[in-house]
């Protein structure tokens, strides 16, 4: 693991552990390299190592704040690696800020203080508890919106994400030292490549890193789900396809044109994939400057789109009605959409002319008003993440994972071209496997940067 080139403050922390409001129990943690005899401060007696001790928690003249249970656990079999308080007492928000304030005076002299967001799992990285593919799992594993999205968050938590990163890199590792031994002897450069079967090698880990990137687009898509756009014409029948989608009444439908005036969201899942569903302003041209406000609106919604669903209105014969400016739309929709992003067309008010749903390739026909249709739509949604219902083995994954991996397979394209030239130059070869190294190495945290942390631990909440 590589530390950050500046280390965070390591005085002991405090915070409460449970979200904010009544219930039945409340935590307050407390970590630290030494907390001294901070326990016997809090609950009167020196707790034992990692069992569950009743009684009170005390104020600063002894009198009962509270009364529970208080567990210590010492460095490093702890979640941090330091040793650990938790005192388990009713979960009122009073009575928890009143012991939280307690610790914080009863450890001043140890110097301790409030957690930041996420440093209790921060320390455990830096501690070697979990690496940062791990520790990301944490917050996944919190953030879940499905039991699927949660079973792949276990899977990453458990070490299993990680442990196909460490077979990769490992497999690279053993390819960049027979390799940079070589270079020591450029005669001989030709004959290695082919004796020590180095192209075979890395043919063997580009192939398992494509099944690895395979698994974690199925884990990022549980993970961060999708932003789903409905663009179109106005009375198209956007609004009444969110709600056909959502399963209530979300957006206000009416057969006057241009009603939806800003973008109107909701998020549903779909086999435990997350859907940010983004109703927008019809596309025309409009003198009204409310309605101008909202097509602008639309159009930056479109920008960071995951799906853009372009909705016409069925025609007869089997068409759909599409106005002569609806080409110019498509084209801006095409330009202005990210890289990557995918178009579905939907075909709506099929019931008009009796129709009966379908699907066809980048197409779908429904009614939004009967409903007729919307599961081909999911469906369709679904195929176009490249989503797989009903896999086996999913992990949780980010955006950053696929990144990384996405890098290391160019660099290791690269090498293979470099093997496969007939004047190889095998220290560009050696280089482009270095680079796919430390690609894969940003994943568990074994090559990182001081940004990049914080925008991962901030995430998460404080108590965590």
């Amino acid at each position: 693991m590589a530390l950050p080139d500046v280390l965070p403050d390591d005085s002991p922390i405090c915070a409460i552990a449970t979200p904010a409001g009544r219930g039945a129990i409340g935590i307050v943690r407390i970590s630290g390299r030494n907390l001294g005899d901070l326990d016997r401060r809090l609950t009167g007696r020196s707790l034992p190592e990692r069992v569950a001790t009743y009684g009170p928690f005390l104020d600063d003249d002894g009198t009962a704040i509270d009364q529970g249970l208080a567990i210590r656990f010492a460095a490093p079999r702890s979640y941090t690696g330091e040793d650990v308080i938790e005192l388990q007492g009713h979960g009122g928000p009073v009575v928890q800020q009143l012991i939280l304030q307690r610790a914080l005076r009863a450890g001043a002299a140890l110097g301790l203080r409030q957690a930041r967001p996420g440093e209790f799992t921060e320390r455990a990285w830096l501690n070697d508890k979990l690496d940062l593919a791990q520790a990301e799992a944490v917050a996944d594993l919190i953030d879940a919106s499905s039991a699927q999205a949660a079973r792949s968050a276990v899977r990453s938590l458990s070490g299993e994400f990680s442990a196909r990163i460490h077979q990769l890199a490992g497999g690279l590792l053993e390819l960049r030292l027979l390799v940079e031994a070589t270079l020591d002897f450029p005669e001989e450069e030709i004959e290695f490549i082919q004796s020590a079967n180095a192209l075979g090698r890395l043919a063997d880990i580009e192939a398992t890193l494509e099944g690895v990137l395979a698994t974690a687009r199925q884990g990022a898509l549980l993970t961060e789900g999708l932003s789903v756009v409905l663009a179109g014409a106005p009375n198209v029948g956007k609004s009444s396809l969110l709600n056909a989608l959502a399963g209530a009444e979300i957006a206000i439908v009416t057969p006057i044109a241009g009603t939806t005036r800003d973008r109107v969201s909701q998020a549903i899942t779909v086999e435990g994939v997350p859907l940010n569903l983004i109703d927008t302003a019809g596309l025309r041209e409009t003198d009204d400057p409310v309605e101008r406000i909202g097509i602008e609106r639309t159009w930056e919604a479109i920008g960071r789109a995951d799906v853009i669903v372009h909705l016409v209105e069925a025609g007869e014969g089997g068409g759909s009605r599409v106005a002569a400016t609806e080409a110019a739309v498509l084209a801006r929709i095409d330009a202005v959409a990210p890289r990557g992003a995918a178009r579905l067309t939907v075909v709506n008010k099929i019931d008009r002319l009796g129709e009966a749903p379908r699907a066809a390739a980048g197409e779908v026909r429904l009614s939004a008003l009967t409903g007729a249709g919307i599961d081909l739509l999911r469906t369709a949604l679904l195929d176009l993440a490249g989503f797989q219902p009903g896999a086996e083995g999913i992990f949780a994954a980010r955006e950053r994972h696929l990144e990384a991996l996405r890098e290391t397979l160019g660099h290791l394209a690269a090498a293979r071209a470099h093997g496969e030239a007939g004047d190889l130059a095998l220290d560009l070869f050696a280089e482009e496997l270095r680079l796919g190294h430390q690609a894969l190495g940003r994943i568990t945290g074994e090559v990182t940067a001081d940004d990049l942390l914080g925008a991962i631990f901030s995430r998460f909440c404080i108590g965590k």
